[in-house]
Order: structure tokens, then sequence, then C-alpha cells
């Protein structure tokens, strides 16, 4: 029996990509798993969509509450629901940085204080939320998306002290750059779609982008129960980009 067994997890933007992948791999181990999303009607069962808009508080208190009844509770919090964001400083307005932040940052604020009640009750309490290795690692015209991946690291530390003596674990996977719709939709963007995806894939140490079955699993690590003194981790999951060195000839 999995250790996931009886768990109830809530996946925030969990209707597509990491957040879709890491709701499956949940779900195969035996957890009741809510996807909170703006569109989670093409969630496959057993998942349990909910409608869920992490810029409004009272759409992420109401789905989370959804949630709670349905199953009895939550134990497992993700917060994966965000956007990304291409420019550098100048070319970012005032809207977008509000938009972004508030999406990004406020939203992951805004479903874990909707969560928090819950997993007070827990036996097994956890919180995973989304990085990014834009966080630490200097990157071409994502200023905004790295400012926000930067206060998600301060953020996971921040809560991992907040609610230590709760017993509610609190940690972080920071990605690379993975293979999702989100990606392959930008790719289309550029001249040679084939030529940037092979550039994306050799940025990376491993040769290739990372997956997001890859992101779940470390995802589901940082939620187990089996991982009672794993708190205020960033888990780098990047194919070597961050501290790895390759030479190409």
């Amino acid at each position: 029996m999995s250790e996931f067994a009886g768990l109830t997890v809530a996946v925030t933007g969990g209707a597509s990509g990491i957040g879709l992948a890491t709701a499956k791999a949940f779900a195969e181990r035996g957890a009741n798993v809510a996807v909170l999303d703006i569109a989670p009607e093409s969630v496959p069962a057993p998942l349990f969509g909910v409608v869920a808009d992490v810029r409004d508080r009272a759409s992420t208190t109401a789905a989370v509450d959804a949630v709670a009844a349905r199953f009895g509770g939550v134990d497992i919090l993700v917060n994966n629901a965000g956007v990304s964001a291409i420019g550098t400083v100048e070319e970012q307005g005032d809207d977008d940085w509000a938009r972004v932040l508030d999406i990004n940052v406020t939203g992951m604020a805004r479903a874990t204080t909707a969560a928090l009640p819950y997993l007070r009750a827990s036996e097994h309490a956890a919180i995973v939320n989304l990085c990014s290795i834009a966080a630490t690692n200097g990157l071409p015209r994502r200023a905004l998306y790295s400012a926000t991946k930067g206060a998600v690291m301060a953020l996971t530390y921040a809560m991992a002290t907040d609610h230590v003596r709760e017993d509610i674990r609190v940690n972080a996977v920071s990605p690379g750059t993975v293979a999702t719709p989100f990606v392959e939709k930008f790719l289309t963007q550029f001249d040679d779609p084939v030529k940037e995806r092979a550039a994306l894939d050799a940025r990376q140490a491993t040769g290739r982008m990372v997956t997001p079955e890859e992101i779940a699993g470390a995802i589901l690590y940082l939620a187990s129960p089996l991982s009672t003194s794993t708190t205020g981790t960033v888990l780098e999951v990047d194919g070597g980009m961050t501290h790895v060195r390759v030479r190409t000839a």
C-alpha cells in the first residue's frame, strides 16, 4: 500500500502540464486528488476538478472548502498555478507586473491560507510550492518571471519557518525548462521552432528538457509522509543546468 493511500491532495493549476502530471501521480499512488483550476472540465477521472481562480480569494477559499467537504479534509497542497512572462524590465509594463505577481506569488499565499485550517488537522500535512531555477539563474528576458520565482523561494523558507511547529512541512521544487504544452506553444513564436527547441534541450547538461513526470516525482518525494525531516528545502530538478558544466568538445 502506498504511503499516500487515504490522503487528500489539492493541486492548483492542475489541468495541464506539471500540475496534471502531478495530480495523476498522486492518484496512482492511492491519494484522493483534487485539481483546482480556472478550467478543470478536461480533468480525467478519478481526479476531482474544482473551479478556482487563485487571483480571487473567495474563489480559492471556496474551492479548497469544496475539496475538504468531499474528502473530509486536505493533507497536501501543491501550489502549482502560475504563468510565465517574457521580456526585460523595459518590456514589461505595470499591468504585467501586477498580474504575474498576483498569480505567481499572492495566489500561492491565497491557496495556502485557505488550506491551513485543514492542514493543521492533518497528521501528514505538507505543502509543495513550484519555484524555478529562474530564481537563482540569470535567464535572458525573464526579469518579471524570475522576480516572482525568487519571491516563491523566499516565501517557501518563510512558510516552512512559520509552520514547522504546527507539523506542516513546506518545500519547493525548482524545475529547469520543462517540456510542457506551454513550452510547445512558446516555440511556435520563433521562425525556426525546431532550432529553438534544440537550443532549450542543449542548455541542460543532460541534453534534453525535463519532463513533467520527473517534476511530479520530486513533488511526491517532498510531500511524502516518509520525508518527515525534509522541510525548508528547494529541490532543483533541472537536468544539471544550475551546477553542472560539461564540455561540448
